[in-house]
């Protein structure tokens, strides 16, 4: 019934062929000069195309110390360096989407929100045999608010 919580992990699988061509098809896209990567800019256009939102500078910045190439003759990413980017955000993408299942999962009232006794109930079901203790300290862990209930985007943002 609920997504295993211990496979909500981030996976290291590796993109279908489709998705590899994808990808590889916008970087050429983007590539419009054919230098063999892209500027910043290029690079905020390519992930509009696949991720529909443009990256704040904040996590461009991000991505920049990582991926963006120190030399001086090329400044921008590469071909590989894009790939390598564009699988980890699906991951996380991924991720997030499965944390925000097994939340939903868990909130049968459609509240947004998880009640301790929502979070007792939800536990009951798929770790029987973990203490109610244990349960009450996880539920404290993961920032209830002062209402006494667990919110939806603290819950799944605590994850990432």
């Amino acid at each position: 019934m609920f997504p295993s919580v211990a496979g909500a992990r981030p996976r290291a699988s590796e993109a279908s062929a489709s998705e590899r061509r994808k990808w590889v098809e916008v970087f050429k896209e983007c590539d419009e000069d054919n230098k063999g990567y892209l500027s910043r800019e290029d690079f905020k256009v390519a992930i509009v195309m696949l991720f529909g939102y443009k990256p704040s500078k904040k996590e461009c910045s991000h991505l920049g110390q990582i991926v963006f190439s120190p030399s001086p003759k090329l400044v921008g990413i590469s071909l590989e360096g894009f790939l390598d980017v564009v699988k980890r955000k699906k991951e996380a993408q991924l991720y997030r989407n499965e944390i925000r299942h097994i939340f939903t999962a868990f909130d049968t009232h459609y509240r947004g929100f998880l009640t301790l006794e929502d979070f007792k109930r939800a536990f009951s079901r798929v770790a029987p045999k973990l203490p109610e203790r244990t349960v009450l300290e996880v539920f404290r862990a993961e920032g209830m608010d002062l209402g006494g209930h667990l919110a939806d985007i603290p819950f799944w943002e605590k994850r990432n």
